[in-house]
């Protein structure tokens, strides 16, 4: 049976693509405070400008491109069983070639109903417009888990955690709960990397490669 590698992704592994984070900028967001375009409230409060801001954000998502950690992973599935859990709302691993992806946070290119969860639709990379309604009448948001909102993944991704062999993590602080406590879900004898160019929170028994996202995964795959 092949071994099952299980990656957790976070921002790092998209900004090697040129997507912008609002960690590495102060809190804000495309010079947005993520108060503003990313909370249930903001969006009951001004949803013009929330939809203005992910229809920008769809828009920088369909011209950026999967970089060489996506399509390194993609490769592994060639070798290895390989889930990807990922904190990121782009679809640039599924672009670079990987089959089995868990979205922690939702998906940019999907919009869902305002009262009706379960009416989510594949929309691509178009603007969801102010008055545009699901099947059943409801205003359209983005397929986003925003702050304050639960992760429905969660559990899915805790299961998928508890069978790696090995677990990576790139591009992530580990600070971003509760996607940050899926590392405590592995089990102890399975060996733990990080690979992310800041100081990561401590994982015990992790090794931690300090370098971006594209360098380092390539120097993970050497030693596997």
């Amino acid at each position: 049976m092949q071994d099952h590698i299980v990656v957790l992704t976070g921002a790092g592994i998209s900004a090697e693509s040129g997507l912008s984070t609002f960690r590495d900028n102060g809190g804000l967001w495309e010079e947005h405070s993520i108060y503003d375009v990313a909370t249930p409230e903001a969006f009951a409060r001004n949803p013009e400008l929330v939809l203005r801001f992910y229809n920008e954000r769809r828009r920088q998502l369909q011209s950026a491109q999967p970089n060489r950690a996506h399509r390194l992973l993609a490769e592994l599935e060639s070798r290895y069983r390989v889930s990807v859990i990922t904190q990121n709302v782009d679809d640039l691993h599924e672009r670079g070639g990987s089959s089995q992806v868990i979205h922690l946070h939702g998906e940019l290119t999907k919009a869902r109903s305002t009262r009706h969860c379960d009416l989510v639709y594949d929309i691509g990379y178009r603007d969801i417009e102010l008055g545009e309604t699901c099947d059943r009448g409801a205003q359209l948001r983005p397929h986003i888990v925003w702050f304050g909102e639960e992760v429905p993944m969660l559990d899915k991704a805790a299961e998928v955690v508890r069978t790696a062999d090995h677990l990576l993590i790139v591009g992530t602080s580990l600070q971003v709960y509760p996607a940050a406590g899926l590392v405590y879900e592995v089990d102890l004898s399975v060996p733990i990397t990080v690979i992310d160019p800041g100081e990561p929170a401590s994982v015990s028994r992790a090794r931690v490669i300090r370098k971006g996202a594209c360098e380092g995964v390539a120097e993970w795959l050497q030693s596997l």
